[in-house]
C-alpha cells in the first residue's frame, strides 16, 4: 500500500461515534464530539448535533471521506489520524514533529532508529501506518540524545 489510508466501510456506532474500517485493515470507532464542537447556529456541522441527522452519515464511493446530506463531509486523513490517536497510536503526524524536534532529514531518522529512508518516507507521508516499534524508537533516541547532551 503505497496511498493514504480510505474508508472501506463505516457504521455509526452511537452519538458522535463511528466504527471505521480503513484499507490498512484497522479498524477504529472513531468519537466525533470535540471535532465536531458545540453546537453554532453560523457552523455547518451544526446539523451534525442532530443524532437522526448524524444517523445518515456514511462512507464516500472512493473511501476519502464521510459525508452526509448537504455536502457536509470529513476527510479521511483527518479521520485516521483521530482514530489513532483515540487508540492511542501514533499518527504520521506525530512522526512529523518528532523530525523537526530533532532536526532530522528522512535520512538521518532512517538512521537514528535503524531503517530505511524509504520506510520513513512511508510513514512520514502517511502512506503506511506507523508502527508502535517505531514510534518507541524515536522516544528511544530523544532519549539517549538528551542525556548524551
Amino acid at each position: 500500500m503505497n496511498q493514504a489510508p480510505r474508508i472501506e466501510t463505516a457504521r455509526i456506532s452511537g452519538p458522535f461515534q463511528i466504527e471505521i474500517h480503513w484499507s490498512t485493515g484497522e479498524v477504529f470507532t472513531t468519537g466525533l464530539k470535540d471535532l465536531i464542537g458545540p453546537p453554532r447556529k453560523e457552523d455547518p456541522f451544526c446539523a451534525l448535533h442532530d443524532p437522526a441527522f448524524f444517523a445518515q452519515g456514511h462512507a464516500d464511493d472512493w473511501g476519502d471521506g464521510l459525508i452526509w446530506l448537504g455536502g457536509l463531509n470529513l476527510g479521511a486523513d483527518r479521520l485516521y489520524t483521530l482514530g489513532r490517536k483515540q487508540a492511542g497510536l501514533s499518527t504520521r503526524e506525530d512522526l512529523v514533529q518528532w523530525m523537526e524536534r530533532n532536526n532530522l532529514s528522512l535520512a538521518h531518522a532512517a538512521e537514528a532508529i535503524g531503517m530505511t529512508r524509504r520506510m520513513v518516507a512511508y510513514y512520514k507521508n502517511g502512506s503506511r501506518p506507523t508502527p508502535k516499534t517505531v514510534w518507541l524508537a524515536g522516544i528511544g533516541y530523544e532519549v539517549l540524545e538528551c542525556h548524551a547532551a
